[in-house]
C-alpha cells in the first residue's frame, strides 16, 4: 500500500470517527432534554436517575469529542510522540463521571423515598423512556462496532456509555411498570439503586483499562500477535530478532525490535532488509504502528549485551 493510500485511508478514519462522535453528542442532547422532561412530569427517582446519567452522558461526551480531535493532531517539538495518549484520559474521565452519577442517584433515591413519594402520569414518562432505551441501544452497538473498527478507545469507551445508559433506562421502565401493576411506589427508588450499582461496574471497568494504557500493562494478545507476524518475516528473509517491546497510544502501536543479521551482511543491504521488514510488519497488522528497529550482528550480539555497560534491556 502507497503512503499516499495510507494517508488517504487515514484521513478517512478520521472522518468516521468525528462524524460518529458528532451523532452521539446530537442524541445524547435529545435524549437528556426526553428524560428530563420525562422526570418533571412524573417526579420519579428512577427517571431522575436515567436522567442524570445522561447529564453525565452529554458532559462526557463533549470531552471525548475535545480528546478526539486532540488525539489526531500530529507530533511537535512540545510532544514528540503526538497527543494521542489523550484516549486513555478521556475513558479515565469518563469512567469517573459514571461513578459520580451512581452517587448522585442513590442519593437521590434515598433521599426522595424517605421524603415522601409522590408520582404521577408514569405512562406517559415510561413510554418515553422506553424509546430512549431503544435509541441508545442500537446507537451504543453502533460506537463500540465503529471503535473497534478504528482502534478508538475514546469511540468505544463512549459506545460503552451508551449502552449502559440504554440498560439504566430498561431498569427504569421495568420499575415503572412494576409500580404501575402492582401500585407499590418504593419499587421506583429501588429501581433507581439498583441502576446505579450496575452502572458502576461499567465506571470501574473504564478507569481499570484508563489505567492500563497509561501504564502501558502488558497485553499478551497484542504480544502474541505481533511476535507470530515477526516470526514469519524473519523467516522470509533468513534473520533473527529479539529484544520486542511496544505500547499502544490510543489509536496506534509503537514498537521496537532488535534484528539479527549475519555478520557478513554489509551496513546498506541490513538497512534496506529492516526497512522493508518494517513496513511488511506495519501492512500486516489490523492498526497503524510506528516500527523502529535495532540492528545487530548474530555472530556477537550475545557478547556485546552480556557486556559491563550493557543494562539488560529485553
Amino acid at each position: 500500500m502507497s503512503v499516499a493510500s495510507n494517508t488517504s485511508s487515514h484521513a478517512g478514519t478520521i472522518r468516521e470517527m468525528r462524524l460518529a462522535m458528532g451523532l452521539s453528542l446530537a442524541v445524547g442532547l435529545a435524549m437528556l432534554a426526553g428524560k428530563w422532561a420525562a422526570y418533571v412530569i412524573t417526579g420519579s427517582a428512577a427517571i431522575f436517575s436515567d436522567a442524570a446519567e445522561s447529564v453525565v452522558h452529554v458532559v462526557a461526551v463533549g470531552f471525548a469529542t475535545y480528546s478526539m480531535w486532540l488525539s489526531t493532531k500530529p507530533a511537535n517539538a512540545r510532544f514528540p510522540y503526538g497527543y494521542e495518549k489523550i484516549s486513555y484520559f478521556s475513558a479515565g474521565f469518563e469512567g469517573a463521571l459514571i461513578i459520580l452519577a451512581a452517587g448522585i442517584i442513590v442519593y437521590q433515591a434515598v433521599h426522595r423515598w424517605l421524603g415522601g413519594l409522590a408520582l404521577s402520569r408514569l405512562g406517559l414518562g415510561t413510554m418515553v423512556v422506553a424509546a430512549a432505551a431503544l435509541i441508545n441501544a442500537a446507537l451504543g452497538a453502533y460506537l463500540v462496532w465503529k471503535g473497534r473498527k478504528t482502534n478508538s478507545l475514546i469511540l468505544e469507551a463512549n459506545g460503552r456509555h451508551v449502552l449502559t445508559d440504554s440498560w439504566t433506562s430498561f431498569g427504569v421502565v421495568g420499575g415503572l411498570c412494576l409500580v404501575m401493576l402492582t401500585g407499590w411506589k418504593p419499587f421506583d427508588p429501588l429501581f433507581a439503586m439498583a441502576v446505579a450499582f450496575n452502572i458502576l461496574r461499567t465506571g470501574k471497568g473504564l478507569i481499570r483499562r484508563s489505567y492500563a494504557g497509561l501504564m502501558d500493562v502488558a497485553d499478551p494478545a497484542t504480544g502474541s500477535m505481533i511476535r507470530q507476524t515477526l516470526d514469519r518475516l524473519t523467516q522470509e528473509i533468513g534473520i533473527g530478532y529479539h529484544g520486542v517491546r511496544f505500547r499502544n497510544s490510543g489509536m496506534s502501536l509503537w514498537i521496537e525490535l532488535h534484528l539479527l543479521f549475519p555478520g557478513h551482511t554489509s551496513l546498506a543491504e541490513a538497512h534496506a532488509q529492516a526497512t522493508r521488514l518494517e513496513a511488511r510488519l506495519r501492512e500486516s497488522l489490523p492498526l497503524p504502528a510506528e516500527v523502529l528497529t535495532h540492528l545487530e550482528s548474530q555472530e556477537d550480539h550475545e557478547r556485546v549485551h552480556s557486556g559491563p555497560h550493557y543494562e539488560g534491556k529485553p
